[in-house]
């Protein structure tokens, strides 16, 4: 593993955590069907309370003032989401969540969307870790065609590296907490 850059604290100690919890080491087929011979479960640091902790302090640091809502595409969004809002308000942050569910329900609160997202909103779109940047974009479409607007995208580990050109298209403001090269990997690896 090459030399690792240099990241503020807050980043350091998430990159300890990813480290330490998340990150597998070996031979592993990814959903793209390539191989890697890393492979990342950042649900290992945002399913543990000291994890979704850290995870909260990068993104309270980042996400734009006026975002009224955060989630994205169950299940990698869920705990991200719901944690950072649930941190945000112990800091006076009122931040509303919900899932982009993978299908549409058509009985209850019908639809895709499950949780207080309300028309209107200015949206963070969360994940925890992406490659290719399908579930964030299918997160943002769901989010437009229900009359909110994302205007953030953060994920935990950018892991491919190709999101950040995507969201600019989309215009859309992107800022990973931690990408591939930050654990010590190139983009797309």
């Amino acid at each position: 593993m090459a030399d690792l850059p240099k990241l503020d604290n807050a980043r350091e100690a998430l990159r300890v955590h990813i480290l330490r919890h998340s990150l597998k080491t070996g031979e592993f087929t990814l959903k793209s069907g390539r191989t890697s011979n890393w492979f990342l479960d950042s649900k290992q640091t945002a399913c543990r309370s000291d994890g979704i902790l850290l995870v909260s302090d990068v993104a309270l640091s980042i996400l734009p003032p006026n975002i009224d809502a955060i989630g994205g595409l169950t299940m990698g969004a869920d705990p991200v989401a719901f944690g950072i809002a649930a941190v945000a308000a112990t800091r006076g942050r009122n931040l509303r969540s919900f899932s982009v569910r993978k299908e549409a329900k058509d009985h209850g609160v019908t639809g895709r969307v499950a949780g207080a997202l309300q028309p209107g909103d200015k949206v963070a779109i969360v994940e925890d870790t992406v490659t290719r940047g399908t579930s964030l974009f299918e997160a943002v479409e769901v989010v437009r065609a229900f009359g909110a607007t994302p205007i953030f995208i953060t994920v935990v580990v950018d892991r491919g590296g190709t999101c950040e050109a995507m969201a600019k298209n989309a215009n859309i403001a992107y800022e990973p907490m931690l990408t591939a090269p930050d654990l010590g990997y190139a983009f797309g690896s």
